[in-house]
């Protein structure tokens, strides 16, 4: 058996009978405002297994996309704070936790009075196939020979590309808690890539996982118990960061880090972290006119962007209109001044520094 199909089938029992039975041991301690958790069913709060909060990060009016979204409590969650005019979107691929899930949203609609939230079956690897779709598929056309085969793949293919589950650069907000760490090695690069492609340009990525300081040895990678229990498969802190990178990302912050280790396994400390990327535009061709201007405002000397770009702390930098732009919203838009072209010359680089909002006729800043 090869190590990814081992990796899902261990992770499917083992969450299946986490949605019929709790289990503490899958879970860290996370403070959620309670003020959303009185509309949620107790049994959905008992059988939530994060280890941190992303929905504090969503606001009113986005669609948001929940990775994993188990028994539904960030979706019920994340309901409420975008309100009415928004949309949630729960991916999950265990049929137990999506029937705790379907089975408590008509309850939370009626208490907060609108309905926003749909629960859908799928990969989070490959969230072009509508899971639903394919079981309701096989119902009437079982697959018993090579022809019937093909006659599913070619279904398959349809659906990826005239009915895509998820469609491209189509929510606001991706989400997820604790769920990026139990997806194989060998498909972790493909899960960041369907985070970037659903995502609209501005959108972002906001990821609670479980991140650890060493690598994880092979044998414990190997131990199914380590592995569903948010362990073997851990990101190493850097490199939960730069897989964000790797995929298109900028802006990545790390904006919460457990300070005590959830656990620690053979000297390897693991623990809780929350991580915001940004999904921008292509940038665009390097000689492209640099006619914007913009200041890094400080503490820092200097820093250094993910596309090479360096910014000197009250140092005056030419930009082209895609940095420019990029700069103008978040996580940058507080740590510049930002100098816009009139369109008839290029700024040159002159000493710039920031000023009082008003000065006396005199010349002197009043």
């Amino acid at each position: 058996m090869s190590h990814l199909t081992n990796t899902e089938s261990v992770v499917a029992s083992r969450y299946s009978a986490a949605a019929e039975a709790v289990e503490p041991a899958l879970c860290c301690p996370v403070d959620y405002d309670a003020q959303y958790l009185k509309v949620i069913p107790q049994e959905v709060i008992d059988r939530d297994y994060g280890c941190g909060d992303p929905s504090k990060y969503v606001r009113k009016g986005e669609t948001v996309l929940d990775l994993g979204s188990g028994g539904g409590k960030i979706c019920f969650i994340a309901a409420q704070v975008v309100g009415e005019s928004g949309r949630v979107i729960g991916v999950d691929m265990n049929d137990n936790m999506l029937a705790l899930a379907r089975a408590s949203q008509g309850s939370v609609a009626k208490q907060i009075g609108y309905d926003n939230v749909t629960f859908l079956k799928g990969r989070i690897q490959d969230m072009t196939i509508d899971r639903d779709r394919v079981d309701a598929y096989l119902k009437q056309h079982p697959v018993s020979d090579e022809a019937s085969l093909r006659t599913l793949e070619a279904f398959l293919a349809s659906l990826r590309h005239e009915a895509p589950m998820i469609p491209e650069e189509s929510v606001d907000v991706v989400v997820s808690n604790c769920v990026l760490n139990l997806v194989d090695p060998a498909e972790k690069a493909v899960l960041f890539e369907e985070i970037h492609r659903v995502l609209r340009v501005g959108g972002r990525a906001v990821i609670s996982d479980i991140v650890c300081d060493q690598e994880v040895p092979m044998h414990l990678q190997q131990d199914p118990q380590m592995w569903s229990g948010c362990i073997s498969g851990a990101f190493r802190d850097t490199d939960f960061v730069n897989a964000f990178v790797e995929a298109g990302f900028y802006g990545v912050e790390m904006v919460a880090l457990q300070q005590e280790p959830w656990q620690v396994v053979e000297e390897i400390e693991f623990r809780s972290a929350t991580v915001i990327a940004y999904k921008g535009e292509v940038p665009l061709e390097t000689d492209e006119a640099k006619n914007h201007t913009v200041i890094y405002r400080g503490p820092f000397a200097a820093v250094r962007d993910e596309f090479g770009e360096e910014f000197w702390r009250a140092d005056p930098t030419a930009v082209n209109e895609a940095t420019f732009r990029r700069i103008n919203e978040d996580p940058y838009r507080d740590q510049f001044i930002r100098i816009e072209a009139d369109g008839k010359k290029r700024i040159t680089r002159t000493p710039v520094l920031p000023v009082a909002d008003a000065c006396c006729s005199s010349g002197e800043c009043c």
